[in-house]
């Protein structure tokens, strides 16, 4: 850096710049000059001026060169290639990157020493506090559920809220940076605010102590009217369209706007949100709700779709709104759905109607809950024969939308896993114990402030055996596939011993990332006797548990092997072997096919209605497969159909190498 010349200065003069102090304007231009580029701009304090090479393009096929125009600049670093033009007020206290744009901008400034947005306690789950997670850069949606959820371990909770905290403060700073290639236009007041590379801000009413945590592998966007205070969006997020709000952490690929408002709460990996309110929520990965109606507030989702008008209640108007509710990953509410708090919903499950009663079914995973004469009404895992429950776990993958290759959130996307298949074990011995103390001809049964009919506990207790008749068939053939050609029985049990002992006993959901509760016990351990020492360690543990998922799931799948079919691996025979995989055969080519013909019902007559206006029945018709095509050549019904096969298949050639042939199930 060099100072200016006595004629570059009278240069800028002549431009309309001033300063007090030109020896406190810097600048790295060597013997080029840019001072053509520098018109009606105050300097005051420390400046830094890179080249001004170039130009930046705008849409319409607008071209204008870089520099600096009618600005005010305070104690600013600018790097090279950058066009500054029209601050409505000033640029205070910050370095910006390299070919960047700031351009009708009312303010830029940190007012002093921040962490920008570092360090923000979010009051989740309970407005009243009690349960408040630290953001940071780095969070993700696991250390965040132990945050908030594990609050009956008092010194964990200190612990990693204070490694929050310590970080916090490596990112507490009286200067702001603004990223290379970013672009910043006809945007209002800006307080307080890291930028990361490559972002765009365009339109933005008021942004205050926060992180834009932008990249070039993932762009950060935020849009027309958004507000925003003590916040921070990750890599690949979209908050745009007059969204507002208030201490939030918004995850990787996140989209909020559309008028959406959320307060103290968290947003994890790919959720959306538009139109609609949040309020305390810890949204896990994949929470969707798209609906002007739709209110939630103090709960706890992940793979979750909130229907229309869906709305919770966490004020019974006593101690006031201190109660919360957790529905389990890949709950759907219906339109117009209510629940009162405090509740709880197993995975994977239907809330349609309005429930006042604080049910819990969270060891009856894939339930309808229905309400009837403002009564709940429990159906236990018919969800799992549903053609949208099969279909959510198909584009769940295929939807994650983080291009970042650095992923915070560690997502198992399972929909049998040891987490619902034990569920779907505790549930079938609730259901036969209901039955046994109630009598096996009772029309309806009593179960935690629901009411479950005699046929649909019947019809649970089949349904549950076919989900965990197919998990445990499809990790046995798994584990076997390289079994060679009549083996011996002392071969199959060898194929069958257990990689690690890790695995045995519960699992647990922690924030979309399925693991035995084992694992979680020793980090939450080693986090308090302080064997590890920072959230980049936390995740690093987490990301290893992510990663060593299958084989700790076959030591689950090996204990369940005996418990639910009676058989012992340690000495299974060729024959046992044989009578499982035929089993499975049949649970998942009778599952898919009840799949199948629930796929058929939207192609019925009845779906028809509103099709062939103005005309005959076979107009109908003719519109209808115009508009939604063939049943026979949906996209989905053809993906079961290869299933059936591909599975068929896969059982088939186990069967051949044990020495067994077997038809597919009719």
């Amino acid at each position: 850096m060099r100072n200016l010349t006595d004629f570059e200065i009278t240069t800028l003069v002549a431009n309309g710049c001033l300063c007090e102090d030109w020896s406190q304007v810097l600048v790295s231009w060597g013997d080029r000059s840019y001072t053509d580029r520098i018109v009606n701009v105050t300097f005051s304090g420390q400046i830094r001026l890179g080249s001004f090479e170039g130009c930046h393009s705008f849409p319409g096929g607008i071209s204008l060169r870089n520099g600096v125009r009618n600005a005010f600049l305070h104690n600013v670093t600018l790097g090279d290639r950058v066009l500054v033009r029209k601050t409505g007020e000033y640029i205070a206290n910050y370095e910006i990157g390299d070919d960047t744009l700031i351009d009708n901008v009312d303010v830029l400034a940190v007012e002093g020493e921040t962490c920008f947005g570092n360090g923000v306690e979010v009051s989740v789950l309970n407005e009243a506090g009690g349960r408040e997670v630290v953001i940071s850069d780095n969070l993700n949606a696991h250390t965040a559920y132990i945050m908030a959820m594990y609050r009956h371990r008092s010194k964990l909770h200190g612990k990693i809220s204070a490694l929050a905290k310590e970080y916090a403060e490596t990112r507490r700073s009286r200067i702001g940076r603004i990223g290379r290639n970013v672009r910043i236009c006809n945007c209002g007041v800006m307080t307080d605010l890291y930028v990361g590379d490559f972002a765009e801000i365009n339109g933005a009413m008021r942004l205050h102590d926060g992180s834009i945590n932008s990249n070039e592998f993932a762009h950060v966007r935020v849009g027309s009217g958004v507000r925003a205070e003590h916040f921070i969006f990750c890599s690949g997020s979209q908050v745009e369209s007059n969204a507002l709000l208030t201490r939030c952490f918004v995850g990787q690929a996140c989209k909020l706007g559309h008028g959406y408002s959320a307060s103290d709460s968290l947003f994890f990996s790919n959720c959306q949100g538009e139109n609609g309110e949040a309020c305390s929520i810890f949204a896990g990965p994949f929470t969707v709700t798209h609906h002007k109606s739709t209110l939630l507030i103090a709960g706890m989702f992940s793979f979750m779709n909130a229907g229309s008008g869906s709305n919770q209640s966490n004020h019974m108007y006593k101690l006031g709104p201190i109660h919360q509710g957790v529905l389990e990953r890949g709950t759907r509410t219906a339109s117009d759905s209510y629940i009162l708090w405090p509740a709880r919903v197993g995975p994977f499950s239907l809330v349609m109607g309005r429930h006042v009663t604080h049910s819990d079914t969270t060891n009856l995973p894939f339930s309808y809950l229905i309400e009837k004469n403002n009564t709940t009404f429990l159906a236990p895992g018919v969800n799992l024969r549903s053609v949208g429950t099969i279909r959510d776990a198909q584009k769940w993958p295929q939807r994650d939308a983080r291009s970042d290759p650095e992923h915070l959130d560690y997502i198992n996307y399972n929909l049998l896993s040891p987490f619902t298949i034990q569920k779907m074990l505790k549930g079938i011995s609730t259901l036969k114990n209901l039955r046994h103390a109630s009598g096996e001809l009772s029309d309806v049964y009593s179960f935690h402030s629901t009411k479950i009919t005699n046929s649909a506990l019947v019809k649970g207790i089949e349904y549950y055996h076919i989900g965990i008749r197919k998990f445990l068939g499809n990790s046995l053939i798994k584990r076997l596939e390289m079994l060679p050609k009549g083996a011996t029985d002392e071969q199959i049990q060898e194929f069958l011993k257990p990689d690690t002992e890790i695995g045995h006993g519960t699992w647990v959901d922690v924030g979309g990332l399925i693991a035995p509760r084992s694992e979680v016990a020793r980090l939450l351990n080693d986090i308090e006797a302080e064997t590890v020492t920072s959230i980049g360690e936390i995740n690093a543990r987490f990301r290893a548990m992510h990663a060593n998922y299958y084989t700790y799931e076959w030591t689950w799948a090996y204990d369940a092997i005996r418990e639910f079919f009676g058989i012992d691996p340690a000495v299974i025979t060729r024959s046992q072997v044989i009578d499982i995989v035929c089993q499975w055969k049949e649970a998942v080519v009778g599952l898919d096919k009840m799949v199948y013909e629930d796929a058929r019902k939207e192609f019925s007559l009845s779906a028809m209605t509103g099709f062939g206006a103005d005309g005959e029945r076979k107009d109908k018709e003719h519109d209808f497969h115009h508009v939604r095509g063939d049943f026979d050549s949906n996209p989905f019904v053809r993906e079961t159909l290869a299933h059936i096969e591909r599975k068929s298949r896969l059982g088939d050639e186990l069967l051949e190498r044990l020495g067994e042939c077997s038809a597919v199930p009719e």
